[in-house]
């Protein structure tokens, strides 16, 4: 009883306090279990749809969880857009350019949504790694995706609807509508539809 009180009182507060932020929308009520990591360029925007979870709580996940969830749009510009009916947990989502999260996700603990290297490849001048940034390519998962725990997901990709992603894969380019992806050869394991 005492615990749910206290969950309700912090989503009253991280509700309230996000909500003044510039540059953060919530479209009608979010649930937040303990308190997730939430940064943003002034010129940056982070949209979340309404009756979406933002779980950083290890208490009663199935597994391990890391860390908090992270929402980071850190260059000016910036977007993180995530849908109505999603349950995040334990995952970092970090944004140069886009990503965009569809409705009825469900995302497990320790997975990363990155649309950024975060330095260039400069394969003719390697040291230029250290000071110069990529700018990132767009990040599109489309509705009722399921992304398994320990996944990592880099920029340029884009998960169709209703795709499944095993846990542990990392996911680059486009993975088709109601597919499995994963695997040591992280390739579309079985097509349906």
């Amino acid at each position: 009883m005492l615990q749910k009180i206290n969950n309700k009182i912090l989503n009253l507060f991280l509700s309230s306090y996000y909500k003044k932020l510039k540059g953060i929308d919530f479209l009608g009520k979010v649930h937040f279990k303990a308190t997730p990591v939430i940064f943003k360029h002034q010129e940056a925007r982070i949209v979340i749809g309404k009756n979406t979870l933002i779980n950083s709580s290890k208490k009663k996940y199935h597994i391990n969880m890391y860390s908090a969830c992270k929402l980071l749009a850190d260059r000016p510009q910036a977007e993180i857009i995530i849908g109505e009916n999603c349950r995040i947990h334990g995952t970092c989502i970090h944004a140069v350019k886009k990503i965009q999260i569809g409705n009825n996700c469900l995302i497990a603990a320790n997975t990363n949504i990155i649309d950024s290297n975060g330095h260039i490849l400069a394969m003719d001048h390697p040291i230029d790694r250290l000071t110069i940034a990529d700018e990132g390519k767009p990040v599109i998962i489309e509705d009722n995706v399921w992304i398994g725990s320990n996944v990592t997901i880099l920029g340029g990709t884009i998960i169709r609807e209703g795709a499944v992603i095993m846990a542990g894969s990392v996911v680059k380019g486009e993975v088709p509508a109601k597919s499995i992806y994963g695997t040591d050869s992280f390739k579309v394991i079985k097509q349906y539809g």
